[in-house]
């Protein structure tokens, strides 16, 4: 238990990082959903889709190789880190300007307007600023240096809510009169109206720069070292990763890519296809919520792993994890579809928006197996079998391209929710298989099964049972939640105690 419980400590300042500055972006959605229409935020969705692919293809896998090779004996981590820099520097700079380069190209892929090719550019810098950022969080990570991740992490992401709201709320405002009238020569000289919803790309930008200051310490401790022979071991092991995260990506993104081209015209009733893709990215913000927590886990649980894969009971231990991280997730998916129009009510500023809501349990759902994928894939990482990786990641995304091209014309954005949410439960069922086979853990399957079965119940009747809105709208779906929550803590606490 001391285990576990050093976990769950630095999960949680990992978390608080995570969580509180996630929650303070996802109110810059209620700032977009104000600021921007429907289509207008349809090219930020489309765009942070690409984004997320390239993210993949700039870092390759290097992260949890360098986790690997790390913790094998007999490593020398300095020169690790300096032979991982150097090759993502160097093709972080070369990707870089492929990216650029292909400016025009891309936004004609993305159906996007003409004459914004400089969001490209923009996008370009930022990846390529992201790679050389990553191995330097790693090390933090490995170094079990939580407080000093999470302090960079938060500074970045409010210095980018900062930019957002300067300009795209205070100086628009100024200029309209609304008030601090005296600052309008000040905005004048900085601020151009006709940049619009360029100005997100740009403050992430100096967020992404601002970043790598704050990292000054670690890059400075990095020396170029260019030595192919090494490297070898490091890129056998990373390319089924990157494929991995590739084919994690098409599961993750593809829908909001292929959404506006294969959406029937007139699909939804006044509304443009890119119309469409702005509600449904501003909808799976919402279920974001849910990865805060993967990704919160994901910081302290990696190292972690692989630290514990040599200790006798870590089997044991990995299935500890696994339960009360999916208990944990049970409880938000319940939290956040029974109430989720509240949560709309917080992030969703135009009604425009509203009609896509629908789809916020079915992807909390679909997030919740692929944190469950993530915790059964540690037995391919520490096995060093992660080729399997990429087999059940490309089969899940054979699953989403085919239920997308299935679905979307008969659904809509509900059809590449249910593809999402279809991909995610396959990748989970068959990496707990093959892990059976390979590298066996006690996980508590059943039970599990039995609470997400519970939750799904749970969630359904409050949609579906008639309930005056309002108050008692309110009231009852509290009460749903808290009856929930505190079953699990009556049948669940008592096991954990008696741990």
């Amino acid at each position: 238990m001391s285990i576990a419980k050093r976990l769950a400590s630095q999960t949680a300042v990992y978390g608080l990082s995570s969580i509180v500055g996630r929650v303070l972006t996802f109110l810059l959605v209620r700032v977009y959903t104000g600021r921007f229409a429907a289509a207008e935020y349809g090219i930020v969705t489309g765009l942070y889709a690409y984004v997320s692919f390239l993210n993949v293809l700039f870092t390759y896998g290097m992260e949890t190789t360098y986790f690997r090779f790390a913790n094998r004996p007999g490593t020398d981590r300095q020169e690790l880190y300096d032979r991982v820099m150097t090759l993502l520097v160097l093709t972080s700079v070369l990707l870089s300007g492929v990216v650029a380069l292909l400016a025009r190209p891309l936004m004609s892929l993305l159906s996007l307007p003409a004459g914004h090719e400089q969001y490209a550019v923009w996008i370009a810098i930022i990846l390529g600023l992201d790679a050389v950022a990553a191995i330097p969080f790693a090390r933090l990570r490995l170094e079990n240096k939580a407080r000093k991740f999470a302090g960079i992490r938060l500074a970045s992401i409010l210095l980018n809510i900062g930019l957002n709201l300067f300009f795209i709320v205070l100086c628009p405002d100024v200029l309209a009169g609304k008030y601090l009238t005296s600052l309008r020569p000040l905005v004048e000289s900085v601020y151009n109206p006709t940049l619009g919803v360029g100005y997100v790309f740009l403050a992430n930008l100096a967020a992404s720069a601002f970043t790598l200051l704050l990292l000054g310490r670690e890059l400075l401790d990095f020396r170029f070292r260019l030595n192919l022979e090494p490297l070898r071991p490091l890129l056998q092991y990373a390319y089924p990763i990157m494929l991995m995260g590739v084919a994690g990506m098409v599961n993750e993104m593809l829908d909001r890519v292929i959404l506006p081209r294969w959406l029937p015209e007139n699909f939804y009733p006044g509304q443009s296809n890119l119309a469409a893709v702005g509600i449904y990215g501003a909808c799976y913000k919402i279920s974001v919520l849910m990865s805060l927590v993967i990704q919160a886990f994901k910081y302290a649980a990696e190292p972690f792993f692989f630290a514990q894969s040599n200790e006798k009971n870590s089997p044991y231990t990995f299935a500890l994890v696994l339960k009360w991280f999916t208990l944990c997730c049970t409880m938000l998916f319940v939290g956040v579809s029974v109430n989720v129009d509240i949560v709309a009510q917080i992030f969703l500023r135009r009604p425009e928006y509203l009609q896509g809501l629908a789809v916020v349990p079915v992807l909390l759902l679909a997030y919740l197996f692929l944190g469950v994928y993530w915790n059964l894939s540690v037995w391919f990482k520490l096995t060093d079998k992660t080729y399997y990786g990429t087999y059940i990641g490309f089969a899940g995304a054979v699953v989403t391209v085919v239920l997308n091209f299935l679905l979307i014309p008969l659904l809509g954005y509900m059809g590449s929710a249910l593809a999402t949410l279809a991909c995610y439960f396959l990748m989970a069922a068959l990496c707990w298989w093959l892990g059976e086979r390979h590298f066996p853990v006690p996980y508590p399957i059943a039970r599990l099964l039995v609470w997400l079965a519970l939750a799904v119940g749970v969630v359904a009747l409050s949609w579906w049972l008639p309930v005056a809105a309002g108050w008692p709208r309110y009231a009852f779906h509290a009460l749903l939640t808290l009856g929930f929550v505190g079953l699990i803590a009556l049948v669940e606490g008592r096991r954990l105690r008696a741990l």
